[in-house]
């Protein structure tokens, strides 16, 4: 099924188009009456769009430039009533990749392209399906495991390395949310900008609009100059929220305008700074819940599921365990000097029987401390101290 969105001002106009392109029982369209609803969902990810030249709120070039920086395997189409030369090739020069006038025969034209287009989205998408069963490893030598669960998460990193998509991250504490980030941006097209990672949680309430947005001399008591903040250091790079379920409503709506029209205000001024800043967002709280409490927006939830990632527990990850056990070892051998060790098969028995609520942050915490203590060079299970009860 090719998924065509239809960015069109003219309701009657946008519904012959729906009605005489869903003769097609492969397309599955849907249509926006502005270019501001249809950026809006534009995370649903359409295989091709086509927008109106002339929309009220902005022009059709610019909601192809967006879709082209947003992916530019998506395909584009305008559809207009203008047949001036200039116009087409301007459009063209633009992004499109189809012109189509409005007359008569604007829907069979438009169906052709489509059917031309859809063709070759069908035999891409028939490629990535191949391409996903193979993980090439040497790009995500970070993320330690086999079991299918960590599998499953690779294959979907793959799935996002050429786009600018934006990138939730969930999971328990502990679970690797700020490692996946890192492996996403350097293994995206801004791997050569700025990675910059914001720990929400560990920020003064008071403090964080400036330290996200940046302020001016004088904003407030103590800014002595101007400083830049986090979404400025990040341009044209990453920006990883981490712990967003602990913003505050109130900031959650600047976020929102931020997200929304890719444009910063610091404190202290009313100058818009315009940005191009890819954000990857990351919680181990259930947002659905806080929406339904009221402590977090609704639009900003569905804003950031762009792409939603799901980091499982260390506990289900099954054998994964002395596959990350060993690598600390390692770790430790050469961070602390304490030589070469190995574990026993009680102690291999002990890591894979505890639950880990601590996750891989307190296994490697329990590996760091049985490599110092351990007076022989294989680890005993006496020498694995768990934080939680067995």
């Amino acid at each position: 099924m090719t998924k065509v969105f239809i960015v069109e001002d003219d309701p009657l106009f946008g519904r012959a188009l729906q009605q005489g392109l869903q003769k097609d029982n492969n397309l599955e369209i849907t249509v926006f009456n502005s270019g501001t609803q249809f950026l809006q969902n534009l995370t649903l990810n359409p295989d091709i769009v086509v927008a109106d030249y002339n929309l009220p709120d902005m022009s059709g070039i610019e909601v192809l430039k967006k879709v082209s920086e947003y992916n530019p395997e998506i395909k584009r189409i305008i559809i207009s009533g203008q047949e001036d030369v200039n116009v087409v090739v301007k459009a063209y020069k633009n992004g499109a990749q189809d012109y189509i006038i409005k007359n008569t025969s604007a829907i069979v034209e438009l169906s052709n392209s489509i059917g031309n287009f859809s063709s070759n989205v069908n035999l891409r998408k028939e490629v990535d399906d191949l391409r996903s069963l193979i993980i090439d490893r040497s790009k995500y030598q970070q993320v330690i495991g086999e079991s299918k669960a960590v599998l499953s998460v690779l294959r979907l990193l793959q799935k996002i390395e050429k786009t600018n998509m934006m990138v939730l991250i969930t999971g328990e504490s502990g679970t690797g949310k700020e490692v996946i980030s890192k492996v996403i941006h350097f293994n995206s097209l801004r791997k050569r900008e700025n990675f910059v990672p914001v720990n929400m949680a560990a920020i003064p309430q008071e403090l964080i609009e400036s330290e996200l947005f940046g302020h001016e001399k004088g904003a407030f008591t103590g800014a002595d100059g101007k400083r830049i903040g986090k979404f400025e250091e990040a341009n044209r790079g990453t920006i990883f929220l981490d712990e967003i379920g602990e913003m505050d409503v109130q900031l959650q709506t600047k976020l929102l305008r931020v997200l929304q029209e890719s444009t910063i205000t610091r404190v202290g001024s009313n100058k818009e700074i315009a940005l191009d800043v890819r954000v990857l967002a990351a919680t181990n709280k259930n947002l659905a819940e806080l929406v339904k409490q009221g402590k977090f927006r609704e639009d900003l939830f569905y804003r950031l599921q762009g792409f939603l990632i799901h980091l499982p527990p260390l506990r289900e990850r099954g054998n994964d365990v002395i596959l990350l056990a060993k690598h600390f070892l390692k770790e430790c051998s050469a961070k602390f000097q304490v030589g070469a060790k190995s574990y026993s098969h009680d102690a291999i028995q002990e890591l894979l029987n505890y639950s880990w609520p601590g996750n891989i942050r307190e296994l490697k915490s329990v590996v760091e401390r049985a490599a110092i203590i351990s007076e022989s060079s294989e680890i005993q299970s006496e020498d694995l101290i768990f934080s939680a009860v067995m």
